[in-house]
């Protein structure tokens, strides 16, 4: 990844003090996944969902973050889940050992098609076949505040709806359109609109994917 989707350094900077609000919805996740299932959680920041995962009765979870601090923040809070610091050469795990991978709120820290493209691929070496991939992030926002900002950065990022936030950091939103290209590999077993708030307390249209990898062909 170029450092533009990477940006560690501004997630250590407000690793102590920022909260996140996507959630995983229980009813969704267990049909799908045994409590016996390897978990992966991409872009884990302090841990929440890798938790809130341990005491839905998953013990095999795993979670990475390009954030030293907070992976830091994540093992003092939580010191019984597995978190590590992801290294800038991909997602460092065999291919085909887990059962599900999660991505929430992470596509939109990583400005670029070709990022995007790079951790989708990965996630999908990782997966077992038949394994979920669970997203959650961003869509395009209509109203006007951010409109302002997708075309203030457009011309700077080349790309409608990247924009700085601040504190230095570079987000991405995301058209249904782009997201489904992206994430065409895998069988859409769902993909619908949720209401989240985001870490500066805005309010925010985004959506959940649920998509899962084929089964190799006998």
């Amino acid at each position: 990844m170029v450092p533009i989707d990477r940006q560690a350094g501004f997630w250590d900077r407000v690793a102590r003090d920022r909260s996140f609000t996507h959630a995983l919805e229980p009813e969704r996740f267990l049909p799908l996944v045994p409590e016996t299932g390897r978990i992966l959680d991409v872009g884990c920041g302090y841990g929440r969902i890798g938790d809130q995962l341990y005491r839905m009765g998953y013990t095999d979870v795993w979670g990475v973050d390009v954030s030293e601090k907070m992976i830091e923040r994540g093992r003092k809070t939580f010191p019984h889940l597995r978190l590590d610091i992801l290294p800038g050469t991909g997602l460092p795990h065999d291919s085909n050992c887990f059962d599900a991978v999660l991505l929430f709120a992470v596509l939109n820290c990583i400005p670029t098609d070709a990022g995007q493209s790079a951790l989708v691929a990965d996630i999908f070496r990782v997966l077992r076949p038949g394994g979920i991939v669970y997203i959650s992030d961003y869509w395009i926002q209509p109203d006007a505040r951010n409109r302002r900002r997708y075309d203030q950065f457009k011309e700077r990022y080349g790309m409608y709806g990247v924009f700085e936030i601040d504190g230095g950091g570079v987000v991405r939103h995301h058209t249904r359109q782009w997201t489904e290209t992206l994430l065409a590999g895998f069988q859409t077993i769902d993909l619908y609109d949720i209401k989240v708030t985001t870490m500066n307390g805005n309010p925010a249209l985004g959506f959940q994917y649920i998509g899962r990898k084929p089964e190799e062909e006998r």
